[in-house]
């Protein structure tokens, strides 16, 4: 994780600024991995790991990236963005099975790459220029796993799986009240045998961002794909572009096909999932695996129910399988989890000494997620390295004094928020969420965005996508007009104080 310190060059200003725009998980998905390469005169050199990467922030925000650089270093450059050579390393499978080539695979969602065995018309091995199978990048794999590959290669190349971080394994995963009964699901379904009959069908993840969903559903496709089952491992936009992509080189069958056929389906980030044909593919791979017996796993940011782009049949076939929250972290869970990060932290870095008393002090004032912690130990080796100041409790509190958290509010529901303004309003629900703009609904919507981005922890995006797919800015806008209003209007200041407390008791 990229260090949470002070943005100082116009460089770490821009992605501070491209986080706080889009929300920290589509930052994360897409832009995580874009380095500064190199600066002149009059060009920007940006780099990122796949030619789907550039291909996609060209497209939809390399003029806003110059923007920000403009704004932020006070000079006007040309942004350029290339592709790096960046190749993840492949993950050891058993070693009692036969050996395949494999070619270089490109993942949309996290920018990193895998290695992918490629066969010829009659099932044998061979490499990226055609050889029969005597390549000296080869890796063993399953038998089975061939049985799943595409004719084409586009979509072979998404239905065998987004890659898989090491680092993500059951034995990684740090358990406490608050994820123990997803950890103990997550790993029976993990564990079970190939071929017998799904324990939890489907098995539905939901928390907030940076509570441990994609920790828990790679850990269940690395299990899965050793164990000997067909395990693929897809997150919702790498289905979305699998998808695409199959329809454009005519293999769509294929890709339906390779999907239906795996013994488990792991899909990461299902909010993502948009187009109506894209949902519906979902909808009919979903039901044939179901009904197939073959387990399926999904992970998302909220409720099957509060899906509210999805088709309702969809929603109520998650729905009906084993549903469970990751919920928000225990202050005791939060020490062990920092305990584990600060070991690894220092074995990469022998100098780097939290004392216990400071541990404690991050675990009970800082952040939400482990995502906030790994940022809090971060910015402590940032100002231990980068000062040479010894990590101690006062240096401490300063260093982290922006991520310290008042207190932990009780979590507001959107569905909460919807129901009571709804109430209050005379309006309903399907009006909040519609695209009607007349002045007896874009008020209580725009006052339901507001209460959305006060109560809870979802970031903008996440906000628009819970009211019907609306843009970020969108809510951004309700939000600073409700934000006015409420400081000129005392009355309507009031009214917000009665639904806030409204939805905090719903």
């Amino acid at each position: 994780m990229e260090c949470a310190t002070t943005a100082t060059t116009p460089w770490e200003r821009v992605r501070q600024r491209l986080r706080e725009e889009i929300g920290e998980e589509k930052f994360t998905s897409w832009f995580a991995r874009m380095d500064l390469d190199k600066l002149t005169a009059d060009a920007v050199q940006l780099s990122v790991p796949t030619r789907f990467l550039k291909s996609w922030i060209q497209e939809n925000y390399l003029p806003r990236i110059a923007d920000i650089w403009a704004e932020e270093s006070g000079t006007k450059r040309r942004v350029d963005l290339a592709v790096r050579n960046a190749f993840a390393r492949p993950v050891a499978l058993k070693a009692n099975t036969v050996r395949e080539v494999v070619t270089e695979r490109t993942d949309m969602h996290s920018g990193d790459t895998r290695q992918q065995p490629a066969r010829t018309s009659d099932g044998r091995s061979t490499d990226a220029r055609g050889a029969d199978g005597r390549g000296s990048d080869a890796r063993a794999v399953e038998p089975r796993a061939a049985a799943a590959a595409l004719s084409d290669a586009a979509a072979g190349d998404v239905a065998s799986g987004s890659p898989l971080d090491a680092r993500l394994t059951f034995e990684t995963f740090v358990v406490g009240k608050s994820n123990s009964l997803a950890f103990a699901a997550a790993k029976q379904v993990a564990e079970s045998a190939p071929g017998s009959a799904p324990v939890f069908n489907p098995l539905y993840l939901h928390a907030a961002v940076g509570l441990g969903k994609t920790h828990l559903l790679q850990a269940i496709a690395r299990a899965g794909a050793v164990g000997g089952r067909r395990t693929t491992y897809l997150t919702a936009e790498r289905f979305m572009y699998g998808f695409v992509a199959a329809l454009k080189t005519h293999s769509a069958i294929a890709f339906k096909d390779a999907l239906r056929t795996i013994d488990t389906l792991v899909i990461d980030d299902l909010q993502f999932l948009k187009g109506n044909n894209l949902q519906q593919e979902f909808c009919h791979t979903l039901n044939a695996l179901l009904d197939g017996g073959r387990q399926v796993v999904v992970a998302a940011d909220c409720l099957p129910g509060e899906l509210e782009h999805l088709d309702e049949r969809v929603r109520s076939r998650l729905a009906g399988g084993l549903v469970v929250e990751l919920a928000a972290l225990e202050e005791d869970l939060r020490l062990e989890i920092l305990k584990a990060r600060y070991q690894t932290l220092t074995e990469q870095h022998p100098g780097f000494a939290v004392p216990a008393p400071v541990l404690e002090f991050l675990a009970r004032s800082v952040g939400q997620s482990g995502r906030d912690l790994d940022g809090a130990l971060n910015k402590l080796l940032a100002f231990n390295q980068l000062t040479g100041e010894p990590v101690t409790l006062e240096m401490a509190e300063n260093a982290v004094k922006d991520l310290i958290r008042p207190t932990d509010p009780k979590r507001v529901r959107v569905d909460d928020i919807l129901r009571v303004v709804a109430k209050h309003y005379n309006v309903s629900r399907a009006d909040l969420l519609s695209q009607r703009r007349t002045a007896t609904v874009v008020k209580p919507r725009q006052i339901a965005m507001y209460l959305a981005k006060t109560l809870t922890l979802r970031s903008l995006p996440e906000i628009g996508r819970r009211f019907g797919g609306r843009d970020h800015t969108t809510v951004l806008h309700a939000v600073r007009k409700i934000d006015g209003l409420v400081n000129a209007d005392r009355a309507l200041a009031e009214e917000i104080e009665v639904l806030k407390r409204l939805a905090l008791e719903a």
